[in-house]
Protein backbone atom coordinates (compact mmCIF):
# COMPACT_ATOMS: atom_id res chain seq x y z
CA UNK A 1 0.00 0.00 0.00
CA UNK A 2 1.61 3.40 -1.00
CA UNK A 3 1.41 6.18 1.53
CA UNK A 4 -0.65 9.21 0.93
CA UNK A 5 1.11 12.57 1.43
CA UNK A 6 0.13 16.06 2.00
CA UNK A 7 1.72 18.99 0.05
CA UNK A 8 0.99 21.45 2.87
CA UNK A 9 2.05 19.26 5.80
CA UNK A 10 4.67 16.99 3.69
CA UNK A 11 6.74 14.19 6.08
CA UNK A 12 9.85 14.26 4.63
CA UNK A 13 11.26 11.52 6.67
CA UNK A 14 8.51 9.21 5.56
CA UNK A 15 8.99 10.36 1.25
CA UNK A 16 13.09 9.66 1.76
CA UNK A 17 12.68 6.73 3.44
CA UNK A 18 10.27 5.35 1.05
CA UNK A 19 12.44 6.49 -2.22
CA UNK A 20 8.95 8.61 -3.36
CA UNK A 21 8.03 10.39 -5.93
CA UNK A 22 5.63 13.09 -5.83
CA UNK A 23 4.28 15.12 -8.93
CA UNK A 24 1.34 17.21 -9.47
CA UNK A 25 -0.48 20.41 -11.48
CA UNK A 26 -1.70 23.36 -9.51
CA UNK A 27 -3.45 26.22 -10.88
CA UNK A 28 -0.56 29.64 -11.01
CA UNK A 29 -3.39 31.49 -8.34
CA UNK A 30 -3.04 28.98 -5.88
CA UNK A 31 0.66 30.38 -5.75
CA UNK A 32 -0.50 33.75 -4.10
CA UNK A 33 3.18 35.63 -4.65
CA UNK A 34 4.00 34.62 -7.87
CA UNK A 35 0.57 35.31 -9.76
CA UNK A 36 0.87 38.70 -7.87
CA UNK A 37 3.85 38.96 -10.57
CA UNK A 38 1.74 38.39 -13.37
CA UNK A 39 -0.24 40.73 -15.61
CA UNK A 40 -3.61 39.70 -14.46
CA UNK A 41 -5.46 38.93 -17.76
CA UNK A 42 -5.70 35.30 -18.31
CA UNK A 43 -3.88 34.45 -15.10
CA UNK A 44 -6.29 31.32 -14.23
CA UNK A 45 -4.94 29.50 -17.36
CA UNK A 46 -1.03 29.54 -16.32
CA UNK A 47 -0.50 26.42 -14.13
CA UNK A 48 2.52 25.19 -12.12
CA UNK A 49 3.70 21.58 -12.93
CA UNK A 50 6.17 20.05 -10.34
CA UNK A 51 8.02 16.94 -9.03
CA UNK A 52 9.36 16.05 -5.91
CA UNK A 53 11.37 12.90 -5.28
CA UNK A 54 12.36 12.08 -1.71
CA UNK A 55 16.17 10.48 -1.02
CA UNK A 56 17.90 8.87 1.64
CA UNK A 57 21.39 8.37 1.89
CA UNK A 58 23.47 6.60 4.01
CA UNK A 59 26.12 8.05 6.44
CA UNK A 60 28.97 6.23 7.89
CA UNK A 61 28.70 6.85 11.59
CA UNK A 62 24.99 8.46 11.43
CA UNK A 63 21.66 8.73 10.71
CA UNK A 64 20.78 8.65 7.05
CA UNK A 65 20.59 12.09 5.50
CA UNK A 66 17.44 13.15 3.76
CA UNK A 67 17.28 14.61 0.68
CA UNK A 68 14.70 16.43 -1.84
CA UNK A 69 14.83 16.85 -5.38
CA UNK A 70 12.96 19.27 -7.08
CA UNK A 71 11.66 20.24 -10.22
CA UNK A 72 8.89 23.01 -10.90
CA UNK A 73 8.41 24.90 -14.10
CA UNK A 74 5.08 27.68 -14.81
CA UNK A 75 4.69 30.29 -17.52
CA UNK A 76 3.21 34.07 -16.61
CA UNK A 77 2.74 36.31 -18.60
CA UNK A 78 4.76 39.68 -17.65
CA UNK A 79 4.98 43.55 -18.83
CA UNK A 80 7.98 43.87 -21.25
CA UNK A 81 10.47 46.79 -20.03
CA UNK A 82 11.62 47.35 -23.45
CA UNK A 83 7.80 47.90 -25.40
CA UNK A 84 5.40 47.80 -21.96
CA UNK A 85 3.64 44.74 -23.91
CA UNK A 86 2.67 41.40 -22.81
CA UNK A 87 5.68 38.80 -22.56
CA UNK A 88 4.89 35.51 -21.58
CA UNK A 89 8.00 34.51 -19.14
CA UNK A 90 8.74 30.55 -18.92
CA UNK A 91 9.92 29.49 -15.26
CA UNK A 92 12.07 26.17 -14.08
CA UNK A 93 13.62 25.14 -11.40
CA UNK A 94 15.35 21.52 -11.01
CA UNK A 95 17.50 22.07 -7.40
CA UNK A 96 17.93 19.37 -4.81
CA UNK A 97 17.98 19.91 -0.88
CA UNK A 98 19.53 18.29 2.31
CA UNK A 99 17.79 18.30 5.06
CA UNK A 100 19.49 18.76 8.71
CA UNK A 101 17.58 18.71 11.85
CA UNK A 102 18.13 22.17 13.46
CA UNK A 103 18.43 26.02 11.93
CA UNK A 104 21.73 26.38 13.94
CA UNK A 105 22.79 23.14 12.03
CA UNK A 106 21.81 24.40 8.69
CA UNK A 107 23.18 27.92 8.82
CA UNK A 108 26.32 26.53 9.42
CA UNK A 109 26.44 23.85 6.71
CA UNK A 110 24.34 25.92 4.26
CA UNK A 111 27.83 28.32 3.24
CA UNK A 112 30.28 24.99 2.35
CA UNK A 113 27.60 23.02 0.49
CA UNK A 114 26.93 23.06 -2.97
CA UNK A 115 23.36 21.80 -2.36
CA UNK A 116 20.86 23.88 -0.41
CA UNK A 117 20.51 22.61 3.31
CA UNK A 118 16.93 22.91 4.97
CA UNK A 119 15.92 22.75 8.52
CA UNK A 120 13.74 18.99 8.61
CA UNK A 121 10.10 19.16 9.80
CA UNK A 122 7.35 15.78 10.02
CA UNK A 123 5.01 19.48 8.37
CA UNK A 124 6.91 20.93 5.75
CA UNK A 125 5.50 22.95 3.06
CA UNK A 126 6.43 21.62 -0.43
CA UNK A 127 4.22 24.49 -1.27
CA UNK A 128 5.94 27.21 0.09
CA UNK A 129 9.41 25.73 -1.44
CA UNK A 130 8.18 25.24 -5.11
CA UNK A 131 6.71 28.95 -4.90
CA UNK A 132 9.96 30.17 -3.45
CA UNK A 133 12.19 28.82 -6.23
CA UNK A 134 10.00 29.75 -9.08
CA UNK A 135 9.89 33.24 -7.39
CA UNK A 136 14.08 33.04 -7.58
CA UNK A 137 13.73 32.39 -11.19
CA UNK A 138 11.47 35.25 -12.18
CA UNK A 139 13.74 37.79 -14.25
CA UNK A 140 15.05 41.04 -13.13
CA UNK A 141 13.90 42.93 -16.04
CA UNK A 142 11.43 40.84 -18.10
CA UNK A 143 11.85 41.76 -22.05
CA UNK A 144 11.32 39.86 -25.43
CA UNK A 145 14.43 38.36 -27.23
CA UNK A 146 12.70 40.59 -29.83
CA UNK A 147 9.60 42.59 -29.36
CA UNK A 148 6.96 42.06 -31.55
CA UNK A 149 6.30 46.04 -32.12
CA UNK A 150 9.27 48.31 -33.67
CA UNK A 151 10.24 50.49 -30.17
CA UNK A 152 10.89 54.19 -31.27
CA UNK A 153 14.69 54.76 -30.14
CA UNK A 154 14.68 58.09 -30.80
CA UNK A 155 16.52 60.51 -28.28
CA UNK A 156 14.41 63.82 -30.08
CA UNK A 157 11.21 64.31 -30.65
CA UNK A 158 10.09 66.38 -33.45
CA UNK A 159 6.91 67.97 -32.19
CA UNK A 160 8.38 68.58 -29.33
CA UNK A 161 10.93 70.35 -30.57
CA UNK A 162 8.15 72.34 -32.88
CA UNK A 163 6.26 73.34 -29.95
CA UNK A 164 9.09 74.24 -28.07
CA UNK A 165 10.18 76.82 -30.97
CA UNK A 166 6.78 78.34 -30.98
CA UNK A 167 6.17 79.37 -27.71
CA UNK A 168 8.06 83.07 -26.92
CA UNK A 169 11.04 82.90 -25.29
CA UNK A 170 10.87 84.64 -21.16
CA UNK A 171 14.32 85.80 -21.37
CA UNK A 172 13.65 87.66 -24.17
CA UNK A 173 11.12 89.71 -23.55
CA UNK A 174 13.20 90.63 -20.40
CA UNK A 175 15.93 91.70 -22.55
CA UNK A 176 13.70 93.67 -24.85
CA UNK A 177 12.17 95.60 -21.66
CA UNK A 178 15.56 96.05 -20.04
CA UNK A 179 16.95 98.00 -23.41
CA UNK A 180 14.15 100.08 -23.71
Amino acid sequence: MKKEYFVERLDLKALAQAGDTLSGQAPLLSFTRLAEEAVPTGIDEHEVRWSAQGESRPVTGGSDQVWLHLEAEASLVQVCQRCLGPVEVLLASQRSFRFVRDEATAEAEDDESEEDVLVISREFNLHELIEDELLMELPVVPRHEVCPEAVPMAVEDEEFKAAEAARPNPFAALAKLKKE
